[in-house]
Formats: structure tokens, C-alpha cells, sequence
């Protein structure tokens, strides 16, 4: 048994479950699952008729009653225990939330400075709008918005993640949660929530699973359910009048009792799905947080499973989402050397990716190591949002990298010329999806280092993957039209939105909205939140802002997008296992007709013994049989329930038929080989 199964049946949470099963014999509960309920109350009826026969009142075999009884009893408990064993899953994940949640120390400030005083007060006693200062070793006492400071802060105790992520005030990291950890430096927090509002208190009420509401596609499955019940009560009960007019008009056969006509009832309505509706839905959220996804509903999960267009943000998803030099290509008259020297000179200080990767190529290609700069009395330029550049300056020499139109103006303003041939270069980088960085040594243009965006190994096979379940893959990016055609190409998306700005997200999540289409998306910063909220399936991540948290449906605690994938896996397996359980129901019930109506009106109409394919030993032993068979059944679909149906990715007609070979020929052959084995142990212990 592996690990994962262990953890399906651990002792705590199996006596934790068979208690609560026996609490939710409660009637009021009972009636929230229409086809149980019409069990529980003939479980009540056999069970009055076996006391009727115990004090004389009525006639019958008292040990066949009893036992039917006793066994439709047991086909309740076992509904209740599924259902019960599934909550306590999703309550024990709860629980380990709340561990997180300790009384801690907070200090408060008045005024939103460092140097103003703090006051060491309660956490519980923070209020919206409060400013706290949070230092190294301190716990976040509430969640908020950093508006001073950077510190290296441990998420471990929400996320499950060991690294550190850093926080820190404006742009998109700068949303903290109560519960986690400052390691290093300081913030200045504003408090965005009043206690028992937090993410956390958010969490625990999104993963109790015995709160969860059900999904439409539920609801739809339930009426559906309700309705085959009706139809099978309905045809019930008019058997037994039906009985006693043939017995009294042919004045022989014996007419069907009432327990009979109860276990017939029970064996026809699909019990087996009625019994595991509700598992399957909690599991389903339960599953979303193994995979350290919070889902805010059921109803976010099941839309996941019916996802078929995936809108994806290149950078970080689809690429490393740090871009790396790749070559140098140098302007007519200049040496690629002279070219690589420029630009490592320029980015001997340059503490990005990009910068850091200019330097290891240059030394790659031409063996150019690290010079001692400070000798040369080099002063550098750092890159600034205005002038989009960045450089140093030896003696005379003014050597500048950055964007193309920011180097055009900077050469031309030097009394300079912008070479047609460089122009050339910038485009044909541009084309092939990378990113071109102009080189220029005072008015003079030395060439253009090619940054390439790294598309993540594997990649391309998932979203081959996404396409077998016959879904779209829309890359959004920020690139122009053409580096965004090149990198989706590479990476094997569908389709791509360029130059991507929050209005043009939003409106290409509703175009495809209006063509019938269920859209999912992830997300993190402020400019996302339209977006997200427009989304059926909408991923924030934890580490993003307060708005994308609170405008998605789902929030990813590791802050992964790729997850996104994984949510849509899970989705479909959950719609799979529900679909996968009621076709075996549903077949289940058919091959349970063959056992238990020959039986049931034997003694009425002895030509139906004809109709007794699988030779069972006596009516009364294919009666229990059939009953036992039906109780027993979903104690054993209870792990496949729980785990879920493994799902392989396929489209929708390939689905039908592998879960019609499985679930609907085993659903029709399994019952066979139950009833007939539980007849022969019947007979063997002399009870048939």
C-alpha cells in the first residue's frame, strides 16, 4: 500500500468517520441525498416490521426481515461513512491551517515611519487600517500591504515551500499573510483585513469540507437521480397491489411482503452513486489542496474539469521568465570581439539575468575575463525606467546598452549615426523571437546582443498534452507582434495575445466567453484582477496582490502558473470519477434486476424461475445476496472515490468509450460474480 493510500484510511480519521456516519443518521441530514433518504426510510420501515413479527402482531420470517433490515441499515451507515471519511480529510487539512494560527505580539505603529515608536499589542487586537512594523524573527501578525522596507520573509507554514520569497513595498510583491515569518530586515505593514478575515481564517472556511455547496453539474446528477428513484417508487408500489390480485384471482402463489418489495426498491434505485455523490465533491476540493491549491468552492473545481481555452502568461509559465544572451552580432566594420568587450564592460555591474548572462558569454566566446575596472577609474551607469539604458564610462569613452529607440536617440543626440544594417539585425532578432539590445560606444553603434527567452523544457509536450483533452492554449505576453509569434511557435501554444494590456485580456476572455466557451487563466498582479474576475477558472497566485487574491476563484499557494495545468488535470478527474461511478451504478442496477426480481416473485409467478440465469440457491438467498452485494459495493468504491479516476489525457469520444468498457461492462459484470459468491457463502452457512 503506498503512502497516499495509507493516508486514505488513516486509523484517526476512520474512527473519526464511523462516528460522524452514525451522527448524520440524523433525519434532517439524511433528506439532503434524495436516493439515501429513500433508504434510510426503508431501512426504518423493515426494521418496524421485524419488530411487528418479534411481538406477534405480524406474520414473517423473522431472521430474512431482520437481516434485510440490518443490511439496508448498513448501506446507509456506509453512504454516511464515504461521505464522512471525505470531510475529515478536508477538516484535517483545516486543522493544519489552524495550527499556523498563534497567538502572537504585534508592534503597532502611529505614524507609518521606522523611527516612529511602536506599541506592543495583541494581534487579535489589529484592526483594518492598522500600520505594524514587522522585524527579523517576527511572525506577520495580520495580512496587509508592505508599504516600507524589503525583507526575506518564510511562507513555509502556508505554502509547504522551504525557500524564502521576498516582500517588499510597491509592484506585486508586496502582499504579506498573517502567520508567515520575517527572516531578514524589516516592513512597515498596513493591515488590509480585521481578524477573522484573513487568508487564513479564508482557507480554513474554503477546505471544511462539510460546508461545500454542491455544483450545478451536481445538482443536474442529483434531479436525474431523484427522478429514476421516483420512477422505481412508483413502479414499487404498485406491485404490491398488483400481487395480490393475481394471487387471489388464481387462488395460488403466495404475494410479495413488503420487505421483499423494500430490498427490491433499494437494489433498483442507483444507491452506489447516491452513496459516493457527495465524497466525490469533497474529495475534489480536497484534492485541489493536496496539490496546494485553494479552491473557494466545488463549483470552481468542476468548471476547472470543463475548461477549453487555458490563457497563459509567457513569462515565468511558458519561459524561465529570465532572458539570456545568445550571440553577439556585430555592426558593418565592427569585430564581434570589440562587440563582446563593449557589452560585458557595460554589464560588469549589471546585477540582472540578462546583464550577468552578457558577461558569461563574452567570456565563453572570446575567453574575456573580469577586469579590474575600478583601476581604470570606470564609473557606471545604472538602468533607469527614463533613459531605458544602461553603461559605464571609461576616461572617454561613453559605452551604452538598451533598447533600440533608447540608443537610436542617445547616438543621434551625439552628433551620430543609426546604420540601416544594424536596423536590419534588430529586426531579424525580433523575428526569431528574441530580444535585441543595441551596443553603442559614444555616437558610434557597435552591434546588437540577441536576449532569447528560454522556453521551459517540457513544455511543448504538455500543451500537446491540453490538446488531446481538446483544449486551446493562448499564450499572453507583453512582446510585440513578432517576438510573441516566434516564442509561441517554439513552445507549441495555440494562439497568442501580444502587447497584452489589462483591457485587451479582459476583452479576449469574453469573446471566447460569448462562443460558448469556458476560460481559465492565472494571475498576480493588480492589472490582472479584470481579468481574473471575468475568468470561470481564475489561479492567484499567494505570492501576487490583495486584488488578485480576492478577484480569483482559486489561489495558488506555491505561486506556480504552470499549476494551472494541474488545476485543469484535477478538474477533469473529478468530473471523470462522477461520471465513471455513475455508469457503473447505473450498470450495477441492471445486472442486480436478474438476481433479485426472479426471486422476488417466484412464489407469485414460479415461471419466472426461468429468468434465474445465475442459479441462485433460494429467493430468499438471492434477496439478501442482491442487498448485501449493493451495501458491501460502496465500501469498496470508497478509495476510488476519494483518490479519484485516473485520468489520461483523450478526447471526449475516447473517454465515452474507455468508461463504457470499464466502468459500464464491469458495472454490468461485477454484480454477477458478488451476488453469486455472497449466495454460495449464504448457502455454505446454511442463512439462504
Amino acid at each position: 500500500m503506498t503512502r497516499k493510500q495509507r493516508a486514505l484510511f488513516e486509523p484517526r480519521l476512520i474512527r473519526t468517520a464511523i462516528l460522524d456516519a452514525i451522527k448524520k443518521l440524523d433525519p434532517r441530514v439524511q433528506w439532503r441525498n434524495p436516493v439515501m433518504f429513500v433508504v434510510y426510510l426503508g431501512s426504518i420501515l423493515t426494521g418496524l416490521i421485524w419488530l411487528a413479527i418479534l411481538t406477534g402482531k405480524t406474520q414473517g420470517s423473522l431472521g430474512f426481515t431482520g437481516s434485510v433490515s440490518l443490511w439496508l441499515w448498513f448501506t446507509v451507515l456506509f453512504a454516511n461513512f464515504a461521505e464522512a471519511l471525505a470531510e475529515g480529510r478536508s477538516k484535517a487539512q483545516a486543522e493544519s491551517l489552524k495550527g499556523v494560527q498563534k497567538t502572537s505580539w504585534a508592534k503597532k505603529l502611529y505614524e507609518p515611519r521606522r523611527e516612529s515608536p511602536p506599541i506592543k499589542v495583541s494581534a487579535d487586537s489589529l484592526r483594518k487600517g492598522d500600520w505594524v512594523l514587522i522585524e527579523a524573527g517576527d511572525t506577520v501578525p495580520c495580512d496587509g500591504e508592505v508599504l516600507e522596507g524589503g525583507a526575506s520573509v518564510d511562507e513555509s507554514a502556508i505554502t509547504g515551500e522551504s525557500a524564502p520569497v521576498i516582500r517588499e513595498s510597491g509592484g506585486d510583491f508586496s502582499s504579506v499573510t498573517g502567520g508567515t515569518r520575517v527572516l531578514s530586515d524589516w516592513l512597515i505593514v498596513l493591515c488590509t483585513v480585521n481578524p477573522g478575515e484573513t487568508f487564513l481564517d479564508r482557507m480554513i472556511a474554503m477546505v471544511e469540507g462539510a460546508k461545500r455547496r454542491k455544483t450545478p453539474n451536481e445538482v443536474a446528477l442529483t434531479i436525474l437521480l431523484v427522478a429514476l428513484t421516483l420512477v422505481f417508487v412508483l413502479a414499487t408500489v404498485t406491485l404490491y397491489p398488483f400481487s395480490l390480485f393475481s394471487v387471489s384471482a388464481s387462488q395460488a402463489g403466495m404475494p410479495v411482503t413488503i420487505t421483499v418489495l423494500v430490498a427490491l426498491l433499494v437494489c433498483l434505485i442507483p444507491t452506489t452513486i447516491g452513496g459516493l455523490l457527495s465524497a466525490i465533491g469533497v474529495a475534489g476540493m480536497s484534492r485541489m489542496l493536496e496539490a496546494n491549491v485553494i479552491a473557494t468552492s466545488g463549483r470552481a473545481v468542476e468548471a476547472a474539469g470543463d475548461v477549453d481555452v487555458l490563457l497563459l502568461d509567457k513569462t515565468g509559465t511558458i519561459t524561465l521568465g529570465n532572458r539570456q544572451a545568445a550571440q553577439f552580432l556585430p555592426a558593418p566594420q565592427v569585430d564581434e570581439q570589440e562587440l563582446a568587450d563593449a557589452a560585458q564592460l557595460s554589464s560588469l555591474a549589471d546585477e540582472t539575468p540578462e546583464g550577468r548572462s552578457i558577461v558569461v558569454l563574452a567570456k565563453q566566446r572570446f575567453n574575456l575575463r573580469e577586469r579590474d575596472i575600478h583601476s581604470l577609474n570606470a564609473t557606471f551607469v545604472p538602468f533607469s525606467a527614463q533613459t531605458r539604458m544602461s553603461g559605464v564610462n571609461i576616461g572617454d569613452r561613453v559605452i551604452r546598452k538598451g533598447a533600440v529607440d533608447a540608443i537610436r536617440r542617445h547616438v543621434e543626440s551625439n552628433n551620430g549615426h543609426f546604420p540601416p544594417a544594424v536596423e536590419g539585425l534588430v529586426e531579424t532578432v525580433a523575428r526569431k523571437g528574441g530580444t535585441p539590445l543595441v551596443v553603442a560606444d559614444g555616437a558610434r553603434v557597435l552591434g546588437v546582443v540577441e536576449l532569447k527567452d528560454i522556453v521551459k523544457g517540457g513544455i511543448k509536450e504538455r500543451f500537446a498534452e491540453l490538446r488531446k483533452m481538446g483544449i486551446k492554449t493562448v499564450m499572453i505576453t507583453g512582446d510585440n507582434r513578432l517576438t510573441a509569434a516566434a516564442i509561441a511557435a517554439e513552445a507549441g501554444v495555440d494562439d497568442f495575445l501580444s502587447e497584452a494590456t489589462p483591457e485587451a485580456k479582459l476583452a479576449l476572455i469574453r469573446q471566447y466567453q460569448s462562443e460558448g466557451r469556458l476560460v481559465a487563466m492565472t494571475g498576480d498582479g493588480t492589472n490582472d484582477a479584470p481579468a481574473l474576475a471575468q475568468a470561470d477558472v481564475a489561479v492567484a497566485m499567494n505570492s501576487g496582490t490583495q486584488a488578485a487574491k480576492e478577484a480569483g476563484n482559486m489561489v495558488d499557494l506555491d505561486s506556480n502558473p504552470t499549476k494551472l495545468i494541474e488545476v485543469v488535470h484535477i478538474g477533469k478527474q473529478m468530473l471523470m470519477t462522477r461520471g465513471s461511478l455513475t455508469t457503473f451504478s447505473i450498470a450495477n442496477d441492471v445486472a442486480k434486476y436478474f438476481a433479485i426480481i426472479p426471486a422476488a416473485f417466484a412464489a407469485t409467478y414460479p415461471q419466472l424461475n426461468a429468468l434465474n440465469v445465475m442459479h441462485l440457491h433460494s429467493p430468499s438467498s438471492a434477496i439478501m445476496s442482491a442487498v448485501i452485494f449493493n451495501a458491501l459495493v460502496i465500501i469498496f468504491l470508497i478509495p476510488l472515490a476519494l483518490r479519484g479516476v485516473s485520468y489520461k489525457p483523450m478526447s471526449a469520444a475516447a473517454l465515452l468509450r474507455r468508461n463504457l468498457w470499464i466502468y459500464g461492462v464491469g458495472g454490468l459484470l461485477v454484480p454477477f460474480v458478488g451476488i453469486k459468491l455472497i449466495d454460495l457463502l449464504l448457502t455454505v452457512m446454511q442463512l439462504g
